[in-house]
């Protein structure tokens, strides 16, 4: 690799982060692979605090000693649509969860869609729970990023999820969009003109090595498997242009690799880290053309 300025690698790679599920090892080893490849930003899972041998409490000490910046919190799965006892259960969870979110100083909590059959399939009773869901965050200052799952039993593509959304008429009430998820579902990706970029919270990439997942067993089991970075499936074209189209809206927020992958937790921490800087770079420079050259260098290549 030749760089013509570390400075405008870190620029370039500035809108990306990484899943730290991608990565094996302690939360603090995933955090200094990040930073070694410079990435800023970093998105973090429950598990990532609650897992951690000196409890959760010391988790975020240590996100907040590595500089890394929190691009969101996940994940709240299967909050809306349940009545009674079982909705307040979930409500106390999404307590929590707001909760540890406040602490790690992240901005923004992802709900992802029911999958639960216990949960009603009534669009307006989901987004009146979303809608108590945004109120709760409300005092946090915490926006809620509502993803459709592509195996979710009434939300399963972002085209319903945005619906929800605008029934729920909430201010910190948006969407997450997840490519794994469009590219799973075959949503057209011309839907995407419908949606308002400031109500897009947080964007999740990665690509898959098939070319279509024909049950919503096959997607979950790719889903949580054997994602990989943009680039490296199947589908790069497709992903090209969802990122054109969403920087073409305005939308100029973060995108986060949700890259989970059973071979990638078996490899060394660096050799992961690497792999998704490349993607980084390519969306960046390739991609979104954020990179200005400086006179008479030659352009970043990896």
């Amino acid at each position: 690799m030749k760089l013509r300025d570390q400075r405008s690698l870190l620029q370039a790679i500035r809108p990306f982060g990484m899943d730290t599920i991608t990565l094996a090892g302690p939360l603090e080893a995933k955090l200094e692979a990040m930073q070694q490849v410079g990435f800023s930003q970093v998105m973090l899972k429950a598990n990532d605090l609650v897992g951690h041998p000196q409890g959760w409490q010391a988790a975020v000490k240590a996100v907040r000693a590595s500089g890394l910046r929190g691009t969101g919190f996940q994940v709240l799965r299967d909050f809306e649509g349940l009545s009674g006892h079982l909705h307040q259960y979930k409500v106390d969870i999404a307590k929590t969860m707001l909760e540890m979110c406040a602490a790690l100083g992240c901005d923004v909590l992802l709900a992802c869609s029911s999958t639960s059959t216990h949960a009603s399939q009534d669009l307006d009773h989901i987004a009146r729970d979303l809608r108590k869901l945004a109120m709760l965050a409300l005092p946090f200052g915490i926006r809620i990023a509502y993803e459709g799952l592509s195996w979710g039993r009434t939300v399963n593509e972002f085209t319903t999820s945005w619906d929800v959304v605008c029934r729920a008429d909430c201010p910190n009430l948006g969407i997450g969009i997840d490519s794994f998820h469009i590219l799973a579902a075959k949503t057209p990706l011309d839907a995407m003109d419908d949606l308002d970029a400031s109500k897009i919270f947080l964007v999740q990439l990665s690509d898959f090595m098939w070319q279509e997942t024909r049950t919503f067993e096959e997607r979950m089991a790719t889903a949580r498997t054997f994602r990989v970075f943009p680039g490296e499936g199947v589908h790069t074209g497709q992903l090209v242009q969802m990122v054109l189209k969403l920087d073409a809206l305005g939308y100029a927020g973060d995108y986060s690799f949700e890259v989970f992958n059973d071979d990638y937790v078996q490899m060394p921490l660096p050799m992961v880290s690497e792999r998704a800087r490349r993607s980084a770079l390519w969306l960046a420079e390739d991609v979104l053309r954020r990179s200005v050259p400086l006179p008479n260098q030659l352009k970043l290549r990896t």
